[in-house]
């Protein structure tokens, strides 16, 4: 899986599409956060509108994620959480870490 990268107004966009699962999905996340760190993002949106399932290795990349953001002194939030993630989110309490948006523009505008 490749994941879609675009940027809006000095906040990386990544867009995943399908399933985030082990060896899907997992994997293709990490290395897209980490290409753009390396690109020198410091503000990341993780746009789940396409993305239809993530499985545990997949939190653990977006827990994970989080934790190499912050620690290159950057965010990373996410936007378009399907309610079958966002559940899954909220039961592990995942979702306490992370803003969340259904709006792009708002998202995008929590950056400055």
């Amino acid at each position: 899986m490749k994941i879609p990268v675009r940027n809006r107004d000095g906040v990386t966009i990544l867009q995943p599409t399908g399933k985030i699962t082990i060896g899907i999905g997992d994997v293709a996340l990490r290395d897209a956060v980490d290409d753009a760190l390396a690109a020198g993002s410091t503000s990341i949106l993780v746009d789940f509108q396409r993305a239809s399932k993530m499985d545990s290795s997949g939190m653990a990349e977006l827990v994970a994620a989080f934790k190499k953001v912050k620690e290159s002194g950057g965010e990373i939030k996410l936007l378009h959480l399907p309610s079958n993630i966002r559940d899954v989110l909220a039961i592990t309490q995942i979702s306490r870490v992370f803003e969340i948006f259904d709006d792009e523009d708002e998202a995008v505008a929590s950056f400055n």
